[in-house]
């Protein structure tokens, strides 16, 4: 009776501590086959510039010494040199909290709530109609200095990086961080993200393929995404099955040793 008690504590510990393959799948589908909806178009529209972003501003024309002025992190012949991203938080220009950019010459621009594409517009007109004619050929390309987010928890690098490209889902951010560990609980991410009325946070279930429908998968600048830990974790019996078995054993072996000593 007495071995039966062991064996079903053993099997019973062996099935609650060890984390399930399916628990560190990412994007399965979990509708039983059926067909996932395409992305939410929510989740693709464009950003729109917040306080403390940093953008980068290139202006080009027929005659680049022309311009010059208005790109002060631009070389003479329009060749920006490939930035980093210390000198682009230099040379960048940076979203105040009045929502403003100061430009050379043409001084504070508003680009509060406007998309990138605006703000290009915006300056390419001011342009137009203050300092040059369209024979000037003028050419405005604006950009995001980055995507910067941060994240901590369960994952094997964390701590806050800038990827330059335009577009970036949760997934690459968590790769690029050197991935969720096997103690993190995929299933209940949680962004925290900026917007002009405050903070929000969402969690969202990275093992589901409909996490791809969330507005939170595509990460935004300033997003600060936490992994949390599994119970197993806390716990302490291990994470595979072999881990498990082996804590188990230890503590049989010691509840023995210690039974043994104190009868003799």
């Amino acid at each position: 009776m007495r071995i039966r008690l062991w064996y079903l504590l053993l099997l019973g510990t062996l099935l609650t501590s060890c984390i399930p393959t399916k628990d560190m799948i990412y994007l399965q589908n979990k509708s039983d086959g059926a067909a996932v909806s395409p992305v939410n178009p929510i989740s693709l529209k464009p950003y729109r510039l917040q306080t403390n972003d940093i953008i980068s501003i290139n202006i080009k024309a027929i005659d680049q010494k022309l311009v010059a002025i208005f790109s002060p992190s631009s070389k003479a012949d329009g060749n920006s040199g490939g930035e980093s991203e210390s000198s682009l938080y230099f040379n960048g220009f940076t979203v105040d909290d009045h929502g403003n950019i100061r430009i050379p010459i043409l001084g504070e621009v508003n680009v509060l709530g406007f998309t990138l594409d605006e703000v290009r517009v915006k300056i390419e007109k001011e342009l137009l109609e203050t300092y040059f004619n369209k024979e000037a050929d003028i050419f405005v390309n604006v950009k995001l200095a980055g995507i910067r987010y941060t994240t901590s928890g369960e994952v094997t690098s964390p701590g806050t990086k800038t990827l330059f490209t335009e577009k970036l889902n949760i997934l690459e951010a968590l790769a690029n961080s050197g991935d969720v560990t096997i103690t993190g609980d995929r299933k209940s991410v949680t962004v925290i993200r900026q917007f002009p009325y405050g903070t929000e946070m969402h969690d969202i279930d990275l093992t589901d393929i409909k996490a791809i429908q969330s507005p939170y998968y595509y990460i935004q600048p300033n997003d600060y995404i936490f992994v949390k830990p599994l119970k197993q974790k806390s716990w302490g019996t291990g994470k595979t099955g072999i881990e498990s078995l082996t804590t188990i054993v230890t503590i049989l072996s010691l509840a023995t040793t210690t039974f043994l000593l104190l009868k003799n």
